[in-house]
C-alpha cells in the first residue's frame, strides 16, 4: 500500500467495521487508519495476532509494554496509511485485546502500534521506476542510512531484462539446483574415502601419516557445515554489513548488490535467496580453495558438508521472513532474533542459520531487548 496522496479519506466507524468483518485488516492510531490486509501473512508475530487486533485503536503500544518500537517500524507502518476516522468517532468501543505472552519478544512485536505520533516516510532519495543498482552510489553519506529504512516494495537492480532475472530467484530453486549436487559428491567422497588410498599428512610425511577411514566420511561433513557457519557469520559480518566509504561509489555499489538490496526491502521474496548462477562463481572459489589446502577427497568431504550448510542457510532465511514457526520453537526464537536484525540492530544479530558465533565475536542483540509480557 502507498501512501495515500491529497486530501485524506475519511472513514465512519461502521465502514471500518464492516471492512474488518469482510476480512480487512483495519487498525487506527488514534484517528489515523492503516490498511494492514496485505501485510498480516508477513507479521512476524503471526497473523493471528495481529488480525486479533483489526478495527481496534492500538496507539498505546507504541512504548510499551511489551516492547518500545523503533523508528524504522513507524515508518514502516505509514507505508499503510488509508485515511481518517470521521471526527468525533475516536472512542468506538474496542473490542478487547486478549493479553499475549510473548516468546523471546516476537508476538510483542505488534506492527499495528507504532504511531501516536505518525513518523512519515522520509522523502525518496532515488527513483523507483528505474534499476536501483546505478542510483545507490550516488547517495554518498546519505546511503547508510537510506538503506536501512525498509520499505514493502519490490526493487529493480538492472536494465537489462537478462541481468535482472540472474539477480533473483524463487527460494525452492536453491533447493533443486543444489541438493543433487550435495547428494552426488556425498556419494563421490564416500566411495572415494572407501577404497583405503586417503591418509591425513601424506604431503609432508609417509611414515607418520594418518589413514582417513570411510567411516569418517559423516564426521568431515558435519566439520564442513560447522565451518560453512563460521563462513556465513563473517560473509554477513565483514562484508554484507561493511559501511562503504561515503565518497566511494563503486563500494556503495557493491554492497547494495550484495546485501543492502536486502535491508531496503526485506519482503522481497524474490531476493531471499542466493541465485545459482551469480552463486555457483562463490561455491567453485570456495572448491578450489579447499582443494589447494586439504587432500583431494577430504577437500571434497569438507566442501559438501559446507554447500549443505549452505543450502539449509538459503532455505532457512527464506523461512525467517515469510514461515510462521510454532511458538517456543528454534526457529521461533530464531525469526525474532532476524526480525530484530533487520529493524532496530542492524550492527549485531549476524547470525542466520545460528546465534553461535555472536556470542564469542560479541555481537549477541541484547537478551533485554526481547521483553515478554508479565
Amino acid at each position: 500500500g502507498a501512501m495515500a496522496a491529497g486530501p485524506p479519506r475519511s472513514f465512519s466507524a461502521a465502514e471500518v467495521r464492516a471492512r474488518c468483518a469482510q476480512g480487512a485488516c483495519l487498525v487506527r492510531c488514534r484517528r489515523r487508519l492503516y490498511d494492514l490486509s496485505g501485510f498480516v501473512r508477513l507479521h512476524p508475530g503471526g497473523e493471528e495476532l495481529l488480525r486479533r487486533r483489526a478495527g481496534t485503536d492500538v496507539s498505546a503500544a507504541l512504548d510499551g509494554p511489551p516492547h518500545r518500537h523503533s523508528d524504522n517500524a513507524r515508518r514502516w507502518l505509514e507505508q499503510y496509511y488509508l485515511g481518517e476516522l470521521e471526527p468525533g468517532e475516536e472512542q468506538v468501543p474496542r473490542a478487547r485485546v486478549p493479553r499475549v505472552q510473548g516468546i523471546q519478544g516476537l508476538e510483542a512485536w505488534n506492527w499495528g502500534a507504532v504511531c501516536v505520533q505518525p513518523l512519515s516516510a522520509p522523502q525518496d532519495l532515488v527513483d523507483w521506476q528505474k534499476p536501483l543498482l546505478w542510483q545507490v552510489g550516488f547517495l554518498g553519506e546519505k546511503y547508510d542510512e537510506w538503506v536501512h529504512q525498509p520499505v514493502d516494495r519490490p526493487i529493480r537492480l538492472f536494465h537489462s531484462d537478462i541481468l535482472e532475472s540472474l539477480s533473483k530467484t524463487a527460494w525452492y530453486v536453491v533447493f533443486m539446483v543444489w541438493t543433487p549436487v550435495v547428494l552426488y559428491l556425498s556419494w563421490v567422497s564416500y566411495t572415494s574415502l572407501a577404497q583405503g588410498n586417503t591418509r591425513l599428512f601424506s604431503s609432508f610425511t609417509t611414515e607418520y601419516s594418518i589413514p582417513v577411514h570411510k567411516y569418517c566420511f559423516p564426521f568431515i561433513f558435519l566439520l564442513g557445515m560447522f565451518l560453512w557457519s563460521l563462513l556465513e557469520y563473517l560473509i554477513h559480518r565483514f562484508v554484507f554489513h561493511m559501511k562503504p566509504p561515503a565518497s566511494n561509489y563503486y563500494l556503495i555499489t557493491l554492497h547494495f548488490l550484495l546485501h543492502g538490496q536486502h535491508h531496503k526491502s526485506p519482503f522481497d521474496s524474490s531476493r531471499l535467496v542466493f541465485p545459482p548462477v551469480p552463486a555457483s562463481l562463490v561455491i567453485a572459489f570456495f572448491y578450489g580453495l579447499l582443494q589447494l589446502v586439504l587432500p583431494e577427497v577430504l577437500g571434497l568431504s569438507v566442501f559438501v558438508g559446507g554447500l549443505c550448510g549452505y543450502v539449509i542457510y538459503d532455505m532457512m532465511h527464506y523461512y525467517l521472513h515469510y514461515g510462521s514457526p510454532s511458538k517456543g520453537t528454534y526457529l521461533y526464537g530464531l525469526k525474532a532474533y532476524h526480525v530484530k536484525h533487520h529493524f532496530e540492530h542492524q550492527k549485531s544479530g549476524f547470525g542466520i542459520s545460528t546465534r553461535f558465533w555472536d556470542h564469542p565475536f560479541g555481537t549477541l542483540i541484547p537478551e533485554e531487548t526481547f521483553e515478554k509480557e508479565n
